[in-house]
């Protein structure tokens, strides 16, 4: 064998044996591979089968948790149905129980005062009796002594608070007349806190200017507060009032002899006023020049029926350190006045808050407009007379926080208006929308949010109806309503009444004048108000029997219930009817109005001194069958009296006798009459305030 083949052979045994092992390995290998690929494919579908199990257990969980607290929440809300109705069904028990309780007491009541009437009556006719036997009986000396006792009673002798206060009540007239009594009350009158605010007003036509001189020369540095309201007095006279320095309220309205030259002599003397009244006065521009110059505190400023000045007076009022401070400005009949010239208003007069505007028939949007871009604080705002006043005043006056608004006799004011209060003025407490023609049921669905809302007026509002007052009156506005005047809403019926007694707990005043639909079943409702204190019925179909049943309310001290012709004397007096009812239980009645109801006699004056002592003001207007002797003898038990014998106007549509009126002539010529008597009463005492 040669080397070749030798090495030849090797090199093939060498190759087929690592050929060989090299298979082997790779077969070896390959099968471990495999192994560990099912192993690991083994451990991932454990893992997946792990993590799937573990995330459907979360959402079970999850969803068991929810189930848990639904059951949780549901019974939580059973236990308090079940809760409320045991409520209800005690309060329901125990407004049984109480009303059963409160009807015995009134019987009891009843029978007690019936009895106490009968003793009165008695005692009326054996005064009667007596006065007829004697007219001017002898005194008997115990009489005598008592009546020189009870003389000998000096006011003089109290401390000066108290006289302070007793005098406080007295008009000027009084305190001068007093003063004149004798040396002890002159020297009372003479306290130097009597003499701090002086009206002139209620003596301009009794006391000279020379008096009005010397009294301010000698109380010069008492007076704070001075009235001039209407007063005709000489330029000397008003130049006495700068001697007063620390003078901070000034009233020269309706005096037609102030001018620029005494305005001149008071601002120079008095730098620390706070409230100036110049309204209805012939003042200038020379006058709009002084007050930046010397009323730097000035807060209160009037200027109504003011119209000899000119924009280019508004103009001063940013002059030197002008009117910044200024919160309280009345326009009211100032035509004059342009758009720039409110302008000059608001670039001077900032932070004014409360806004009058009345009897301006030349105001427009652009007004209103150009005041509020710079006059953002306005809180309260008064539009009365101003007929071009259109949709978009309310659009600009969104800027501000209004809490007052008041406009009346406006056709131009629709219900979009009331959108923007519900949108941009949350915090409105008093609505004065009176003989808006525009204003529908709409508009009372918009005010419902108002949870702020304590007095609406709506008055000749004719386009208002049942469904509009009960969509207010679901809102939570109803909560809050203390004051509400729905006179001449002719379409409001005994519904709205029901749901005024279910939805208002604080209402005090409410009117429903001329609201012809208004039944006996709605007077029934009106008992249901227990917080209500004056009510207005008149020229609706009220009878004696619903004044029976008004009687029951026991609060009530405000009744008016003139127009009604329905209503006699077996309404009014004291017998086992209706006044009967009303005299035992109104103990509180102050005010009755009486007037057009023709069937009443003398009669009722008499049971009404007997019921009802606490009555303040009665009004008797178109009585035909009440007599002057007996309205004079009246007039001494109460502090204030309106009578007169004349027969009803047409429009109350019945005669003198009470019979209706067979022939509507002239009702359409009377419906002025009807709206300016309406007018009159259109608001209230708390909405005069404002």
């Amino acid at each position: 064998m040669t080397p070749e083949l030798m090495i030849k052979a090797c090199s093939f045994y060498t190759g087929h044996l690592v050929k060989t092992h090299f298979c082997t390995w790779r077969d070896i290998t390959h099968k471990n591979e495999n192994v560990a690929l099912a192993d690991k494919m083994n451990r991932a579908v454990t893992c997946y089968d792990f993590r799937l199990q573990k995330s459907v257990f979360h959402h079970w969980h999850s969803y068991m948790e929810d189930q848990k607290e639904k059951l949780k929440n549901m019974v939580l809300r059973i236990q308090r149905i079940i809760y409320c109705h045991k409520l209800t069904i005690i309060l329901t028990k125990w407004r049984n129980k109480a009303r059963c309780k409160n009807k015995k007491k009134e019987d009891e009541l009843m029978s007690k005062h019936e009895l106490q009437l009968k003793k009165w009556r008695n005692r009326l006719l054996l005064k009667g009796a007596s006065a007829e036997k004697s007219n001017f009986p002898e005194q008997s000396s115990s009489e005598v002594c008592l009546v020189d006792e009870t003389l000998e009673c000096d006011i003089s002798q109290l401390p000066e608070r108290a006289i302070l206060q007793i005098f406080f009540y007295l008009s000027l007239k009084d305190v001068l007349i007093c003063g004149q009594v004798n040396h002890a009350w002159m020297l009372m009158t003479q306290l130097s806190s009597l003499w701090n605010a002086i009206d002139f007003s209620t003596v301009k036509h009794a006391i000279p200017d020379k008096y009005i001189v010397s009294t301010l020369q000698r109380w010069h540095l008492n007076v704070l507060r001075l009235n001039f309201r209407g007063c005709l007095l000489r330029p000397k006279t008003f130049r006495s009032a700068s001697h007063c320095r620390n003078l901070q309220e000034l009233n020269v309205s309706d005096c037609p002899t102030f001018t620029d030259e005494s305005m001149r002599h008071i601002s120079e003397g008095c730098p620390g006023v706070l409230y100036l009244n110049l309204s209805n006065t012939t003042i200038t521009n020379r006058t709009m020049r002084l007050l930046p110059r010397h009323f730097h505190n000035l807060q209160n400023l009037s200027l109504a029926y003011c119209r000899r000045f000119t924009d280019k007076g508004l103009q001063y009022l940013n002059l030197g350190n002008g009117c910044h401070k200024l919160i309280y400005l009345d326009l009211s009949g100032c035509t004059q006045i342009s758009v720039q010239g409110f302008r000059y208003i608001a670039n001077s007069c900032t932070g004014i808050l409360h806004l009058i505007i009345n009897d301006m028939p030349t105001l427009t949007d652009n007004c209103v407009k150009a005041l509020v871009e710079k006059c953002s604080h306005i809180t309260s705002m008064i539009f009365t007379g101003a007929p071009h006043i259109s949709d978009c005043t309310f659009k600009a006056l969104s800027t501000c926080k209004l809490r007052k608004i008041r406009f009346e006799g406006n056709k131009r004011i629709t219900d979009a208006s009331f959108k923007f209060m519900d949108k941009n003025y949350p915090d409105l407490s008093h609505i004065y929308m009176a003989d808006c023609k525009g204003i529908t049921d709409s508009s009372l669905r918009s005010l419902s949010p108002l949870k702020q809302l304590t007095v609406l007026n709506l008055a000749n509002c004719v386009r208002i109806g049942d469904v509009g007052l009960r969509q207010f009156l679901d809102g939570p506005a109803s909560i809050r309503i203390r004051e509400l005047n729905l006179s001449n809403c002719v379409q409001l019926s005994d519904v709205s009444v029901l749901k005024l007694s279910e939805r208002c707990p604080n209402l005090n005043y409410l009117s429903l004048r001329n609201c012809e639909h208004l039944t006996a079943q709605g007077i029934a409702y009106i008992v249901n108000i227990f917080s209500l204190v004056s009510i207005d019925l008149s020229g609706t179909d009220i009878s004696n029997e619903d004044l029976n049943v008004l009687s029951r309310h026991k609060k009530l001290k405000e009744l008016s219930v003139s127009a009604c012709y329905r209503i006699t004397d077996d309404g009014i007096q004291i017998t086992d009817s209706v006044m009967e009812m009303l005299s035992a239980k109104c103990h509180y009645l102050h005010i009755l109005d009486i007037s057009g109801c023709v069937l009443l006699t003398d009669q009722i004056l008499d049971d009404l001194q007997i019921g009802c002592k606490q009555l303040r003001i009665l009004r008797m207007q178109y009585c035909t069958n009440i007599s002057k002797n007996a309205a004079e003898r009246m007039s001494s038990k109460v502090q204030q009296q309106e009578y007169n014998s004349n027969d009803p106007p047409r429009w109350f549509r019945y005669d003198r006798e009470g019979n209706p009126l067979t022939q509507p002539e002239n009702i359409t010529s009377s419906k002025g009459h009807l709206e300016l008597t309406v007018e009159k009463s259109t608001y209230s005492s708390e909405e005069e305030a404002v």
